[in-house]
Protein backbone atom coordinates (compact mmCIF):
# COMPACT_ATOMS: atom_id res chain seq x y z
CA UNK A 1 0.00 0.00 0.00
CA UNK A 2 1.27 3.22 -0.96
CA UNK A 3 2.08 6.18 1.45
CA UNK A 4 -0.64 8.33 0.36
CA UNK A 5 -3.46 5.43 1.09
CA UNK A 6 -1.71 4.44 4.59
CA UNK A 7 -1.94 8.56 5.62
CA UNK A 8 -5.65 8.13 4.04
CA UNK A 9 -6.05 5.50 6.47
CA UNK A 10 -4.38 6.95 9.58
CA UNK A 11 -6.77 10.04 9.20
CA UNK A 12 -9.69 7.92 9.36
CA UNK A 13 -8.98 6.14 12.23
CA UNK A 14 -7.56 9.20 13.94
CA UNK A 15 -11.20 10.90 12.51
CA UNK A 16 -13.37 8.08 14.10
CA UNK A 17 -11.08 7.68 17.95
CA UNK A 18 -11.96 12.08 18.00
CA UNK A 19 -15.54 11.04 17.80
CA UNK A 20 -15.60 8.82 20.25
CA UNK A 21 -13.98 11.03 22.67
CA UNK A 22 -16.58 13.71 24.40
CA UNK A 23 -16.58 17.33 23.50
CA UNK A 24 -17.38 21.04 24.61
CA UNK A 25 -17.94 22.08 21.34
CA UNK A 26 -19.43 19.74 19.79
CA UNK A 27 -16.32 18.46 18.21
CA UNK A 28 -16.65 21.47 15.40
CA UNK A 29 -12.71 22.00 16.69
CA UNK A 30 -12.00 18.85 15.67
CA UNK A 31 -13.65 18.89 12.57
CA UNK A 32 -11.64 22.02 11.21
CA UNK A 33 -8.41 20.14 11.87
CA UNK A 34 -9.61 16.95 10.31
CA UNK A 35 -10.27 19.09 7.18
CA UNK A 36 -7.02 21.22 7.34
CA UNK A 37 -5.04 17.79 7.04
CA UNK A 38 -7.30 15.81 5.21
CA UNK A 39 -7.76 18.37 2.11
CA UNK A 40 -3.88 17.97 1.47
CA UNK A 41 -3.88 13.89 2.26
CA UNK A 42 -7.03 13.90 -0.27
CA UNK A 43 -4.52 15.66 -2.82
CA UNK A 44 -1.76 12.94 -2.13
CA UNK A 45 -4.00 10.28 -3.12
CA UNK A 46 -5.38 11.73 -6.26
CA UNK A 47 -1.89 12.35 -7.18
CA UNK A 48 -0.36 9.19 -6.66
CA UNK A 49 -3.42 6.75 -7.64
CA UNK A 50 -5.59 8.93 -9.95
CA UNK A 51 -8.71 11.33 -9.92
CA UNK A 52 -11.23 8.27 -9.41
CA UNK A 53 -9.29 6.82 -6.17
CA UNK A 54 -9.00 10.19 -5.26
CA UNK A 55 -12.76 10.48 -5.59
CA UNK A 56 -13.29 7.94 -3.25
CA UNK A 57 -11.11 8.90 -0.14
CA UNK A 58 -12.85 12.43 -0.21
CA UNK A 59 -16.39 10.53 -0.25
CA UNK A 60 -15.05 8.73 2.75
CA UNK A 61 -13.72 11.83 4.27
CA UNK A 62 -17.40 13.78 3.53
CA UNK A 63 -18.88 10.72 5.03
CA UNK A 64 -17.29 10.92 8.34
CA UNK A 65 -17.23 15.02 8.44
CA UNK A 66 -21.06 14.92 7.00
CA UNK A 67 -22.08 18.29 9.32
CA UNK A 68 -19.82 20.47 8.11
CA UNK A 69 -20.73 19.02 4.12
CA UNK A 70 -24.40 19.69 5.32
CA UNK A 71 -23.72 23.20 6.91
CA UNK A 72 -21.86 23.60 3.68
CA UNK A 73 -24.29 22.70 1.22
CA UNK A 74 -27.20 24.64 3.07
CA UNK A 75 -25.06 27.81 3.25
CA UNK A 76 -24.23 28.03 -0.79
CA UNK A 77 -28.20 27.13 -1.40
CA UNK A 78 -29.08 30.02 1.21
CA UNK A 79 -26.14 32.25 -1.10
CA UNK A 80 -27.21 31.31 -4.17
CA UNK A 81 -31.23 31.46 -3.97
CA UNK A 82 -31.63 34.71 -1.99
CA UNK A 83 -29.77 36.59 -5.28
Amino acid sequence: MSLSLILAAVWAVVANVLAMTPSKDQHWRNAYMLITVGIPIVGYVTWQHGPWVGILVMAAGMSVLRWPVIYLGRWIKRRTLHR
